[in-house]
Order: structure tokens, then C-alpha cells, then sequence
């Protein structure tokens, strides 16, 4: 794929020798003269068949040629000021976040000559570098104090990163040509701020002992993280079998700080078969992976077994030895009645 700038298309934009060997001079040639044309010789730069495709917007054609110079380089010339991409950062909460211009410097600007400068989401300036200098004049209130530039890797740092820090960040990178400014290389990073989140806790709402014939209701927390998880599972095993179950799951965010705290409720039948462990399961985001709590250990004991048999028979047994007793002492009144009963009428017939 080549860029051309002898005679090409109108809708073409130019990229003279010049240019083009300040960049890649390898990749600088000729066109051959005998191509049976009447056009003046040109010269080009060889792009990747991708790139080409990507910079077709004026002055990009296909053709099926080698691959030799490296995009940005070429970049530099054509798109000044363009990200190419944004670039994910990372950080934990409290600690120092490294925002890089990405900047090859493939010109071998003198930083003296360049004016530099870090802003948030187009309206907010970290950091400036006026021809070399520091300038503070600038700066948004809430970054003073909190920055600081290596121009040797052309790095700023963003010290005690907290969630509000959060967003799309610029570097902007300029020179002078002609009393007015030029940019010559533009990037974007998209910073998102990580705190971790406490182990999860379990705790025991039931009071009391636990019964066979009960119910177990257990709640697990988890505090101070961000951002956002994604969801609490509860892990049932018992006898070499694990059973899941996803349960609604409270979260708040502290007004200050920006944390999250979580909680999630289980509520089921009081195990009676075998010893179960209970754990819970919090799922974060961002690739984060997840937390898991110690597991609580359930096991009822034969005895209370036995004393639930008897707490829930025994009174069953002495509602049916009451309603036995009765019907028998019934029974009996009832006889007794019809002897007396036949006596008085034998009686009746004597006299």
C-alpha cells in the first residue's frame, strides 16, 4: 500500500520526499520510470494493507505491496494530533498513577522547543510544561501539589489516585511554527480507579440453638471496595457436593469516599443429614476475580437429633394416649349407664 505525492487523485493529500525520508528513509523510493506514462516521477512510503485501509479518509489508496513502515511513524506526519487509541490505566486507590504521552519523538524535538501539557476531559489542566519550564498558572485546583513530570519518558504521575480521578486524560503536545501553535502528538488514557474490598464475612442472624426442624439465616458482608461487583453467590457442600445459589444482593456507596459496601441474605432449612460448610462468594469486576469467605461449619449432633424426635413426638404421643384415655373413659361411663339402665327395668317388670 502506498502513499503517494506526485501526481495522484485530487481528493489525495501530499506527502512530499522530504517528509516521507525524515520519517522512514528506507522506505523512500522512486517510482520507475518506465511505466509507460507520461506522469512525473513519485515517490512513496510503504504502509501496512490495514493501515492503508484506516487512512483511507483522502489520501490512502490500496495496492499489493510489501510492508515496511511502521504506522505511527508515518502517523506523526499526516494525523498530528490524532489518538490513535486509548490507552487503559489501572490503579489502586491511594497509590501513584502513571499517565505516559506515548510519545515516540521520532523528530527528535528539544523539550524546550515543545509546550506540554496533561488535562481531564478537555477542561481540567494537571500538568504544563512550557518550553522546558513548569508552569503552575493554569492548574485545576484540585491536581496543585499532586503531580509530577519525567520528561524523559514523557510520564507524569498523579499521586494519592482516588476514585473522583477517575475519566479520560490528554497529553498535548506543541510546538511553535510562525508565532502560532502546532500540535504534533495527541494521546488518550482511560484511568479507572481499583479498591479492594474486605474478605466476606459471614454472620448468624438466627438466636439461639439450632434446630433440626428450623431454619438457618445467615447474612455475608463485604466493605470499603470499588467499583461496583458484580454479584454474591452462596456455596452449599455437603458429602462431596457443592450447590450454588445466587441471592439478592444490598449494595451502598459511602457519600465520601465513593466505596461500596455489600451484603447478601440466605435463608434455608437447618442441614440435618450431614455436615455442611456454608461459604459465600463475591464476584468483582474488571478481571478482578473473587473473594471468598471462611466457611461456616453446620453440623447437628445425634443427641439433639434425638432430643428434636422427642421434642417433636412426644407431644403428638400425649395427644393421642389423652384422646385414647378419653374415648376409654367414655366407653366405660357409657356401659355402666346401660347396666344401671337394664336394672331399673327388670325391676319395673317384678313389680
Amino acid at each position: 500500500l502506498l502513499l503517494w505525492h506526485g501526481d495522484v487523485p485530487q481528493s489525495t493529500t501530499l506527502l512530499s520526499t522530504a517528509q516521507a525520508t525524515s520519517v522512514c528513509p528506507e522506505a523512500v523510493s522512486e517510482e520507475p520510470a518506465a511505466l509507460g506514462t507520461d506522469k512525473p516521477t513519485a515517490s512513496w512510503c510503504w504502509l501496512p494493507r490495514s493501515t492503508a485501509q484506516l487512512l483511507s479518509h483522502g489520501f490512502c489508496f490500496a495496492n499489493s505491496v510489501m510492508e515496511v513502515c511502521i504506522f505511527f511513524l508515518c502517523a506523526m506526519i499526516f494525523l498530528p494530533g490524532i489518538a490513535a487509541s486509548v490507552h487503559p490505566v489501572q490503579a489502586f486507590l491511594h497509590h501513584t498513577v502513571y499517565l505516559s504521552c506515548y510519545f515516540p519523538n521520532s523528530q527528535k524535538f528539544d523539550v524546550k522547543d515543545l509546550i506540554i501539557f496533561w488535562q481531564k476531559e478537555s477542561n481540567k489542566v494537571l500538568h504544563e510544561v512550557y518550553h522546558g519550564q513548569e508552569k503552575r498558572d493554569n492548574l485545576s485546583p484540585e491536581y496543585i501539589n499532586r503531580t509530577k513530570v519525567d520528561m524523559g519518558k514523557w510520564t507524569l504521575q498523579l499521586l494519592n489516585a482516588g476514585v473522583e480521578d477517575e475519566g479520560l486524560y490528554q497529553c498535548i503536545i506543541q510546538k511553535i511554527v510562525e508565532q502560532s501553535k502546532e500540535v504534533v502528538h495527541q494521546s488518550e488514557c482511560s484511568l479507572r480507579i481499583i479498591a479492594n474490598y474486605s474478605q466476606p464475612e459471614i454472620a448468624e442472624l438466627h438466636s439461639g440453638e439450632l434446630k433440626p426442624n428450623g431454619y438457618l439465616n445467615l447474612s455475608c458482608s463485604s466493605s470499603g471496595g470499588y467499583p461496583e461487583p458484580k454479584e454474591m453467590t452462596w456455596l452449599i457442600s455437603h458429602e462431596n457436593i457443592t450447590h450454588s445459589s445466587t441471592a439478592h444482593m444490598d449494595i451502598s456507596q459511602d457519600a465520601v469516599t465513593k466505596l461500596y459496601n455489600v451484603t447478601s441474605k440466605l435463608n434455608i432449612p437447618v442441614p440435618t443429614k450431614s455436615r455442611t460448610n456454608i461459604s459465600c462468594l463475591l464476584h468483582l469486576r474488571e478481571q478482578l476475580g473473587s473473594l471468598v469467605s471462611v466457611p461456616l461449619g453446620i453440623e447437628i449432633q445425634e443427641k439433639e437429633m434425638e432430643q428434636a424426635k422427642i421434642n417433636l413426638f412426644g407431644p403428638l404421643i400425649a395427644v393421642v394416649v389423652l384422646i385414647t384415655s378419653a374415648l376409654l373413659l367414655g366407653f366405660v361411663i357409657l356401659k355402666k349407664n346401660s347396666n344401671i339402665l337394664s336394672t331399673n327395668q327388670s325391676v319395673s317388670l317384678a313389680v
